[in-house]
């Protein structure tokens, strides 16, 4: 099978296929891999920003105007629904001026993707002590606090 005619979207959903056979066959017991990077693919090639360096401690990506963005993503699957994205480190110190974060289906399709300001993410994010991190539930409710950009249609574009 030559893999290199496939579009980036048809190779993960072709992932999300192996990994639920894996996972019946009690091979895997995780639903979640290669979505952080492939959210960071996204909203680079959606919006032109630069990706970090693997030595920036705080944020995934730079537009042209200066600003920093963490993204984070979160692949919700029939198994685990939870929203919850990844931890973030040092939310309390800043580090970044956006969160870009983005719903994928279960196929790794985009179902929703959004921009928050710092500020936001700060006031309803919860610390937790035993892994010194903090989170934060990417919820629908998300999408309707002042300032939060819908960028949902420009990051699914960006799949093609």
């Amino acid at each position: 099978m030559d893999l290199k005619q496939f579009s980036p979207p048809e190779l993960l959903g072709l992932h999300a296929a192996i990994g639920e056979e894996l996972r019946e066959r009690g091979i895997v017991r995780s639903s979640n891999n290669p979505v952080g990077d492939f959210a960071e693919y996204l909203f680079c090639k959606a919006f032109g920003w630069t990706q970090a360096g693997n030595s920036a401690k705080s944020a995934d990506a730079l537009c042209s105007a200066g600003k920093l963005y963490q993204v984070k993503s979160r692949r919700p699957t029939r198994h685990n629904s939870s929203r919850q994205l990844s931890a973030i480190r040092d939310l309390d110190k800043g580090g970044f001026d956006y969160l870009a974060g983005v719903i994928f289906s279960e196929d790794y399709s985009v179902e929703r993707a959004a921009i928050i300001p710092y500020d936001l993410v700060l006031a309803n994010a919860s610390y937790v002590e035993r892994t010194n991190s903090w989170k934060f539930y990417l919820r629908d409710s998300v999408w309707d606090w002042p300032d939060v950009e819908d960028v949902t249609m420009e990051v699914r574009a960006a799949c093609d």
